[in-house]
């Protein structure tokens, strides 16, 4: 099993990886079916069903569907020029990616959103088709958004193609308990044979360079969203309050009036910044997931701005840790709220963050599973109930409180000796299973929990 530290960490754009970056990865995944094929498209058309119905607007699913069958894709995309395809989509009612001739389609005709049961193989299902010049479907495929960016296809989802193929590498753990035994076995750090199966496939420089980027678009977007106000989009009128915060903050450095627990504000204050800014549809880095961006990010600046002797030099050394814990969780368990609920992206998330600290704080590997494990099990349960479909409430807050937990987790953890009653293995087995049992209105569909409680909403 290998999962990268850039499957687990992906730029994209908000407010939702899995109804966001993923429709716009399978609609260019299908784009490149068309390319290959031995006819020629004369339109395209798009359904969407179960979650990314249900809060597909909420999630801007129609706009991301509409971009990626235009050419656009996560990793490179440009507010502005998105703007000016919408318009000039809607207005022509075709679609011009590279490589193939205008394509029919007409957003208000050719995007359905259908509510009836989930397609089989995920609750993010979208079906996408190529229809020639009389209108008649000469391609079809099946899509699912799995969580985090990742797009399978109904024959890939039936064949169990979840991991990247290729040789083996050289440390292939499918559990925390073979992760532990291979540290034991070779005296390296869980991040040292992370890194040595990311090296299996790629250059040393292309690594550095990757993982530079993931922190420096992960730190910008903290950056933007400590600077930006106003309210957010999508109807509910939630103001930003990440600036606010954060200049209250900044005022009380140095005076009597900041008492010892206002850390806990800063590490908040990170989280929400990035998740205002996700909420926005600004560019964010998956960790694991866009509803759950801000945990990782914000755990790091903490370390950054609040623990001494702390330095950038470690942060490769945070990433690949927390990736190798998160690639745990999705090939044992999800890391999809439509699929398991928040605890599969902010649980997740947090037990990345916590591991990722515990290892740039000195823990042993066996630390480092215990503060993963904390993180994680006192996240389960947590159901994914967004009001309105929106990532606004009560996400924003939720990654500040994540962010909390990861710490705590690490903190606790490093006050041990590795030795633990509760085993990471056994807490992501749980959460797979509660995620099994959860209903499905609490799952990212907006049909329960606070997404019903709210007045007006």
């Amino acid at each position: 099993m290998f999962l990268s530290v850039f499957d687990m960490f992906k730029v994209g754009i908000g407010p939702s990886s899995s109804h966001t970056m993923g429709p716009m990865v399978a609609a260019n995944r299908f784009l490149d079916r068309l390319r290959a094929a031995p006819f020629s498209a004369a339109g395209v058309k798009a359904s969407l069903h179960g979650s990314l119905a249900f809060t597909g607007i909420g999630h801007a699913t129609d706009r991301a569907t509409i971009l990626g069958l235009a050419g656009f894709a996560p990793d490179t995309y440009d507010r502005d020029r998105a703007d000016a395809a919408i318009a000039r989509i809607r207005d022509s009612k075709t679609v011009t990616p590279d490589g193939l001739p205008a394509l029919r389609f007409d957003p208000e005709r050719d995007l359905a959103f259908d509510f009836g049961p989930n397609l089989p193989g995920h609750a993010n299902g979208m079906i996408l088709s190529a229809t020639d010049a009389q209108g008649d479907t000469i391609l079809q495929e099946t899509y699912y958004s799995i969580g985090g960016g990742f797009v399978m296809t109904q024959a890939e989802l039936d064949a169990g193609k979840d991991t990247e193929d290729g040789a083996p590498v050289p440390y292939p753990f499918k559990s925390a308990t073979e992760m532990l035994d291979m540290a034991r076995a070779t005296g390296l750090t869980i991040a040292e044979m992370k890194r040595a199966n990311e090296l299996s496939r790629r250059a040393v420089s292309d690594l550095e360079t990757g993982i530079q980027r993931l922190w420096d678009v992960m730190n910008d977007c903290i950056d933007r969203g400590l600077h930006s106000d106003g309210i957010l989009p999508g109807g509910l009128n939630v103001k930003r309050r990440a600036k606010g915060i954060h200049d209250k903050l900044l005022a009380e450095r140095g005076t009597n009036l900041s008492p010892p627990h206002t850390i806990n504000d800063w590490m908040s204050v990170y989280a929400m910044a990035v998740n205002e800014e996700n909420a926005a549809g600004g560019q964010v880095v998956t960790a694991p997931t866009n509803g759950a961006a801000g945990v990782v990010p914000a755990t790091i600046r903490y370390y950054l701005d609040h623990v001494p002797g702390a330095t950038t030099r470690r942060i490769p050394e945070f990433l690949l840790t927390a990736a190798a814990i998160g690639g745990l969780v999705k090939f044992n368990a999800s890391i999809s709220g439509a699929e398991a609920g928040c605890q599969a992206e902010v649980g997740s998330a947090s037990a990345m963050a916590a591991s990722g600290l515990c290892a740039v704080l000195g823990g042993t590997p066996e630390q480092i599973e215990n503060a993963a494990e904390i993180a994680l099990e006192h996240h389960l349960g947590m159901t994914c109930d967004p009001v309105k479909g929106l990532v606004q409430v009560p996400c924003i807050e939720r990654n500040g409180l994540g962010a909390i937990k990861a710490v705590s987790a690490a903190s606790l953890a490093l006050r041990g000796d590795g030795h633990h009653f509760v085993p990471l293995d056994s807490a992501i087995e749980t959460m797979r299973q509660t995620g099994a049992d959860m209903h499905e209105k609490y799952k990212e569909t907006s049909l329960g929990g606070l997404a019903v409680n709210i007045p007006n909403c």
